[in-house]
């Protein structure tokens, strides 16, 4: 989810976009922020063909240390009028800031210009991507099939399968099965804070005696935390909202994590936690309406660095492997063919 910052459009962007909606007087419209508002920056007229006048009017507008939004407009249309495509300009010499004001304002300028008149987004941080042979890349990319990856492809074989499935009096069906321990009040008001975002972690364990879910902690946690509040010697559930960057938007992604520190557990408490866990999930995003972005399973709290976290919640597609070439022979003539035959009468077998 997007955090918006308050920044909203001046009049004189307003007025701009009203009049560049209406006609086709503009090709470029160059928007920045400004005294904590939306501005304008400058404007470019059509003079020619989009294509033919893309770079030469858009690349000079980008400035090497500050970001912007440039909404150019195509010549082709829809039902609301001209299309256009919206660029947002992120140089990685910009500093951190600019970069989070930008990104998290991002949302608010295109319900400002609005959505029907947005053909394609694009987000840049060099010349290159934001340039006319840039577009054409991202045209193509978006138009091809993402390969799958590993686990993508084991999930469709297994859906393929459950679909192809004949069903009869004898037939063995596979069921989730789990035990689904009630949560303590708590821990259901716990989740409900941080559903609405008034915290940011919560942390629950199961009472083995009263076969109940307990909340266990809700301490302010950011990602450098997180390995300090995974238990060494006992299992337990994580709820964390991973606030971060990705592509030019700020995020918060929530991440369920259960956590299980191999054989220092005794193996009722394994085996419980691994039961109770779909349930759990189940009911967290279904009762309490919490959208989970990634389900993690670890043993050590190490493993829970910035960049690991970065990479499960937006995983890089992987290209298909390339099949596997049998070796040729050694070079050079083969050696003469060896016949054999079985001893005749009277000879002997070696």
């Amino acid at each position: 989810m997007s955090h918006q910052t308050g920044i909203q459009a001046g009049n004189d962007v307003k007025d701009i976009f009203a009049s560049a909606k209406s006609g086709d007087q503009y090709r470029i419209l160059k928007i920045v922020i400004n005294d904590e508002q939306l501005t304008l920056g400058s404007t470019r007229q059509a003079s020619n063909q989009w294509d033919q006048e893309y770079d030469s009017l858009l690349l000079p507008l980008l400035e090497d240390k500050l970001p912007c939004y440039i909404l150019y407009r195509l010549d082709s249309t829809n039902n609301q009028g001209y299309e256009w495509i919206f660029l947002a300009w992120s140089p990685d010499s910009s500093s951190v800031r600019h970069k989070m004001l930008y990104a998290a304002t991002r949302a608010t300028l295109k319900k400002e210009f609005g959505g029907g008149h947005i053909k394609d987004e694009i987000f840049g941080t060099t010349k290159d991507e934001m340039c006319l042979s840039g577009y054409k890349k991202h045209l193509t990319s978006q138009a091809a099939p993402l390969p799958l990856t590993a686990a993508e492809e084991e999930l469709r074989k297994i859906k393929l399968s459950e679909v192809q499935t004949d069903i009869s009096v004898d037939t063995k069906q596979q069921t989730l099965q789990g035990v689904a321990f009630p949560m303590h009040g708590d821990a259901v008001e716990a989740l409900e804070r941080f559903r609405d975002k008034e915290i940011n972690y919560v942390q629950l364990e199961i009472d083995f005696e009263k076969e109940l879910i307990r909340l266990s902690n809700t301490e302010p946690t950011e990602v450098k935390d997180l390995p300090k509040r995974i238990p060494q010697d006992s299992a337990r559930y994580h709820f964390f909202l991973y606030k971060h960057s990705h592509e030019g938007d700020y995020l918060e992604s929530t991440v369920f994590i259960y956590s299980m520190p191999g054989y220092s557990c005794g193996i009722r408490e394994r085996m419980l936690y691994s039961s109770c866990k779909n349930p759990l999930v189940d009911m967290v995003e279904n009762n309490l309406q919490i959208e989970i972005e990634k389900k993690l399973e670890i043993d050590n709290g190490d493993e829970l660095t910035s960049d690991f976290l970065y990479e499960e919640v937006h995983p890089k597609q992987h290209a298909h492997k390339q099949a596997f070439a049998k070796p040729k022979g050694p070079a050079g003539k083969k050696g003469r063919r060896r016949i054999t035959r079985p001893p005749g009468d009277g000879e002997e077998e070696d």
